[in-house]
């Protein structure tokens, strides 16, 4: 299938703000309408391999991210190639996407169909995103069936082979018009596309070959981590029809807001407070950071939306080299009640400093320079 053109927010018909089931719901929608077997405008074809691409790209985290900020070039430049679908038969599809029939039936393909993939969520804290954690995820999951090993079978009893299909799982329908014959493959309605007649399900499973499950699974949650992101756990999903291989576990990190810090990118951001008379006469401030509290020596003449830089103390780089920087930025504290006392030592103190108590070098840049300096 070759890279399509189009923006593949535009195929799906939804806004680049659309959540993962309203891709899926828009998806499941278009392929409903476009597949080959159930439409026959000429174009259908063309058009539903264009709603798989979407959906592959964009019902996944990291391609979708891609996609977001680059476009189809980065797309390109990530190594990003769609996939080949047999477009023969709507409910295999579905299964090659979901690992489960919408149509309410296996077939053929679809019972031994790969399993469907798991969803969880971990939270951690900012600190522990920026040194790296590990977390045990539960989670609930369909494996495979222990006494009838997958098969749905009950232990010392044979399915029989369906005498609908012959065992194919499909039937064929041949229509004639005056253009030719159209041959049409639906799954077998009496075997649910299986190409057997399990007459003794297994009790265990009542013939499902899986059982629902509790799992705890163990998971490293990398250095620099951003919220949001995923982590994928091959082969720990739902278990797969017939022994097929099993489904992916997709662990979505939540970095939990710090009202200490705000993280831009990978650097961190906090502020300090000092007092009129510390940033006059300078002063040594204990503040916090993502490994500890740590003094800082503030000058004398500290200026309102100064900012100090811790460097590489900040975030890491996820999956990469280097370390981002920490800015502390200053906010002068103005008192807001005097006594008679106060007032008149700060009118004695504004009569005798004069102008040049307040002149600031020429290279000193101005306070919305450094707001803005600080936050890049």
């Amino acid at each position: 299938m070759a890279t399509t053109g189009r923006d593949y927010y535009e195929i799906l018909a939804v806004q680049r703000s659309a959540s993962e089931d309203e891709i899926k719901r828009a998806f499941r929608r278009l392929a409903r309408e476009l597949h080959p077997d159930v439409s026959e405008a000429p174009d259908a074809e063309a058009r539903f391999k264009e709603v798989v691409e979407a959906y592959e790209v964009l019902s996944k985290a990291e391609t979708r991210e891609l996609y977001d900020r680059y476009g189809h070039a980065g797309l390109k430049t990530g190594g990003f190639t769609p996939g080949n679908f047999d477009l023969g038969n709507l409910s295999d599809l579905f299964s090659a996407f979901f690992g489960d029939d919408l149509f309410g039936g296996g077939g053929g393909r679809s019972s031994r169909a790969r399993g469907s993939d798991v969803a969880a969520t971990v939270d951690v804290e900012l600190a522990e995103a920026a040194a790296g954690t590990t977390r045990d995820v539960p989670f609930r999951v369909a494996v495979r069936c222990e006494t009838c090993a997958g098969d749905g079978v009950a232990p010392g009893t044979t399915p029989k082979t369906c005498a609908r299909c012959q065992g194919a799982g499909r039937l064929q329908h041949v229509a004639r018009s005056v253009f030719g014959e159209f041959v049409r493959t639906e799954p077998c309605p009496d075997c649910r596309g299986s190409g057997r007649i399990v007459e003794h399900p297994c009790p265990d499973c009542d013939g499902a070959g899986r059982k629902l499950e509790e799992r705890t699974i163990s998971v490293t949650i990398p250095q620099g981590i951003h919220d949001g992101q995923r982590i994928r756990i091959s082969g720990e999903g739902h278990a797969g029809g017939l022994g097929a291989r099993a489904g992916d576990v997709y662990v979505q990190v939540r970095v939990l807001p710090d009202e200490r810090f705000v993280r831009e990118g990978n650097d961190i951001i906090s502020t300090v407070e000092l007092t009129i008379t510390q940033a006059a006469l300078g002063a040594k401030v204990t503040i916090s950071t993502l490994e500890g509290d740590e003094e800082i020596d503030f000058p004398a003449g500290t200026q309102p939306g100064a900012v100090v830089t811790l460097r590489r103390r900040g975030m890491p780089v996820l999956q990469g080299f280097g370390t981002g920087d920490h800015r502390v930025l200053v906010n002068v504290l103005v008192p807001r009640q005097l006594t008679d006392e106060q007032r008149r030592l700060l009118e004695q103190f504004e009569t005798a400093a004069g102008e040049d108590a307040y002149r600031s070098d020429d290279d000193d840049d101005g306070f919305f320079d450094k707001i803005k300096s600080a936050f890049r």
